[in-house]
């Protein structure tokens, strides 16, 4: 019982300094810590639907940039190729880079809204576990033996 009462103990005390994640100018931060991409991955991983949307965030971020990039230079490319050689600007390197900027505005519009939902999961999970007492039940007892506390899971 001894051993019960500690766990309970130790399992409260740990509910109520959890980390709670601001985002501040596209930066993470927990308790004015400066936390990581690996960091804050680490604090998702107890909440597996926080998690799954903050990776979806940073794939959406990571194709959008590639298509961004990749279409930009494309332009560029053919642009520098058709001012300095003889032959017909616009060939289908400019339309083909056009196309990747064009598809990389949609991907990377979504990529914030799922970022600030997945810490808004993880965060509203964190405030339930630390209001959520329902499942304890301490009562205090008297019968013909004494008095004591009743601990309920």
């Amino acid at each position: 019982m001894k051993n019960l009462i500690i766990l309970f103990t130790l399992f409260i005390s740990v509910t109520a300094f959890s980390q709670e994640i601001t985002i501040k100018k596209n930066r993470f931060y927990a308790e004015g810590k400066k936390l990581s991409n690996s960091e804050v991955k680490a604090l998702l991983a107890s909440n597996t639907e926080a998690l799954t949307l903050y990776k979806s965030s940073r794939t959406k971020s990571g194709v959008g940039g590639f298509l961004l990039g990749f279409g930009g230079g494309l332009i560029l490319g053919d642009l520098v190729g058709g001012a300095t050689a003889d032959v017909k600007y616009p060939t289908a390197s400019t339309y083909i880079g056009l196309a990747c900027l064009a598809t990389s505005i949609p991907v990377l519009s979504g990529r914030t809204k799922k970022r600030d939902q997945a810490i808004a999961l993880y965060n509203n999970g964190l405030k339930k576990s630390a209001t959520n007492d329902s499942d304890f039940e301490l009562n205090i007892v008297a019968n013909q033996n004494g008095y004591g506390l009743q601990l309920q899971f």
